[in-house]
């Protein structure tokens, strides 16, 4: 599939049906699968042959779909999960524990951020937030010898800051670690992050490649591309024997295409239970194969939304890295040419009042903890997902007060900017 166009990949990736078997992949709605003797399911169980004994850890039809998403994203091998959120943790727990350090960008979703600073530190794994324009000493001095990755967003939420992939993978490489990126607002079909130097890539499957609000789901990707071996001491739960598997070596059975998504299915898939249903992958696939249509349509009516709002008297500033005065229009020019995504973050004047009094008035955006739906929503994020973070944390994550984050749906644009002009007039 790798020399067909995304559009391609979209609608036929991951499953490819024989002769006489379902056009449309399979749900197989079952825990557990039968085998004749009990050697043939302990070479499973030891990782000796490829097959399904227990859908917590793999399911045919979550693999499926997690096959086409390695496609989409130009990957060697992948998984989904229960969550983008389980899809953040396993990607970093699966190389950093106790004892540890991860540099991430401070501007990114608040739920990651709080995973980072509050449970993961629990768990003894440290965690150095720098700003995603810091200056390349500043993000030189926040590297440390146990320093395991380096995590950002291709397009923060809600902050809406690009992501200079290429320097941060470089700064990663330099230290010898890897570079996971959550690309869950641009998607694949905006942006390949692969293709500027990073090394893993997660999503949020609950947004864009759903599409619908159906099911919560989350995927990582791995590129294949990162030499583990080649910093053998950094990674050894990667690179020497894993006692819990009779000993496996994970870089030698598996080599680095398939390495860190066997470990991290073989472990803590095992140990923590974060698996979607086999329904759920079901109906991501359903919101996959139109996800090259609705990108580009998401895109076009938060970039008209934006252009009107940029010019209106009553909001105070506006946030879109395709809009040419936002600050990081040269850097979504780089990375995302054809698009960036379907959110938008403002202020209205009057602060976080007012913010509020804007959305309470809305009739086609609803108030939902939620974003990149076919349906509008509106959330104030500094009310919501990043609620428990500080004034300072608010800051450096670039989520003002007044910030109101617009998610743009598929409905008419016109009837959208209709709907935000009344509600500006009457407030």
């Amino acid at each position: 599939m790798n020399h067909y166009k995304m559009e391609t990949k979209c609608v036929q990736g991951g499953y490819r049906p024989g002769n006489g078997e379902p056009r449309q992949i399979p749900i197989v709605q079952s825990t557990t699968f039968k085998y004749a003797t009990s050697e043939d399911m302990g070479k499973l169980f030891d990782l000796e042959a490829s097959g399904y004994f227990y859908s917590r850890l793999q399911n045919p039809t979550c693999d499926f779909v997690a096959n086409k998403i390695c496609e989409m994203e130009g990957g060697t091998a992948a998984m989904l999960t229960s969550s983008g959120q389980a899809a953040n943790f396993y990607a970093v727990f699966n190389i950093a524990n106790c004892g540890d350090h991860v540099v991430a960008c401070s501007a990114i979703y608040g739920g990651t951020f709080n995973l980072f600073a509050v449970t993961m530190k629990k768990m003894g794994v440290d965690f150095t937030f720098v700003k995603p324009d810091c200056t390349d000493e500043e993000l030189e001095a926040a590297f440390r010898p146990n320093t395991k990755a380096v995590f950002g967003e291709t397009i923060a939420n809600p902050a809406l800051r690009v992501l200079d992939i290429e320097r941060f993978a470089n700064a990663a490489h330099a230290h010898g670690v890897p570079l996971i990126i959550d690309n869950t607002f641009a998607t694949p079909v905006h942006c390949r992050p692969f293709e500027w130097g990073a090394d893993i890539v997660t999503h949020s499957t609950t947004k864009y490649m759903d599409g619908h609000g159906a099911a919560v789901g989350g995927c990582i990707v791995d590129s294949g591309k990162f030499d583990w071996t080649a910093h053998a001491e950094k990674f050894p739960g990667l690179c020497t024997p894993d006692d819990s598997y009779h000993g496996i070596t994970y870089t030698e059975r598996f080599g680095l295409a398939g390495a860190f998504i066997t470990k991290a299915t073989a472990q803590l898939m095992r140990d923590f239970g974060s698996t979607p249903s086999p329904q759920s992958a079901f109906i991501l696939n359903l919101g996959l194969e139109s996800l090259h249509v609705r990108m580009q349509r998401h895109y076009e009516n938060a970039l008209a939304i934006a252009t009107f709002l940029e010019k209106h008297e009553k909001i105070a500033w506006v946030r879109f890295p395709s809009l040419p005065t936002d600050p990081d229009y040269a850097l979504a020019q780089k990375y995302m040419p054809n698009g960036t995504c379907g959110v938008i973050s403002f202020g209205v004047k009057g602060g976080r009042n007012a913010a509020e009094a804007f959305m309470k008035k809305l009739t086609i955006a609803a108030i939902e903890t939620h974003v990149a739906d076919a349906r509008s929503c509106c959330l104030h994020p500094a009310s919501a997902t990043h609620r428990q973070m500080t004034d300072a944390e608010l800051e450096a994550a670039g989520v003002s007060p007044d910030l109101v984050r617009l998610s743009c749906g598929l409905e008419s644009s016109d009837d959208l900017i209709a709907d935000i002009a009344a509600v500006l007039e009457s407030i």
